[in-house]
């Protein structure tokens, strides 16, 4: 079966030293990670600038403010979606966000401000595990 490929562009939103991670909705019509939680972000779409589709992200799913930093990892992940087999590469950015004012979307039912060293105490989406560790090393 052929797979498909796809760019997502993901904030790792910081404000007072926690990062913003969300859960998703069951109710989420597109939604592959019920009751999980990630960090903000979405598919690059062709011709969009990489800064506008992060931008754009953070509005529609939190409606935080943020200044976007340096990217500090990337990672793929392959997951079958509704039978499709997808292979995702992911650009994670550091963004510290002005508020810890979240608003969030509906495809989106909680929100959590998290220390990062305690990432292992939440049900996150596995394939951010390896970030936050990247995070880690890169903030020691």
């Amino acid at each position: 079966m052929e797979q498909k490929l796809f760019l997502a562009i993901k904030a790792f939103i910081v404000h007072n030293g926690k990062v913003l991670i969300v859960r998703e909705s069951p109710k989420n019509p597109v939604g592959t990670n019920p009751n999980k939680y990630d960090v903000v972000g979405g598919r690059l779409e062709p011709g969009e600038r990489f800064d506008e589709c992060l931008m754009r992200e953070i509005k529609e799913e939190t409606g935080l403010s943020v200044v976007i930093k340096q990217p500090f990892v990337v990672n793929e992940w392959r997951p079958v979606v509704r039978g499709e087999h997808w292979q995702i590469v992911g650009v994670f950015f550091e963004c510290v966000a002005e508020s810890d004012a979240v608003q969030l979307s509906t495809d989106h039912d909680d929100y959590k401000w998290i220390d990062p060293k305690d990432y292992k105490k939440y049900p996150l989406i596995e394939n951010l595990n390896p970030v936050f560790e990247a995070y880690l090393r890169v903030e020691k």
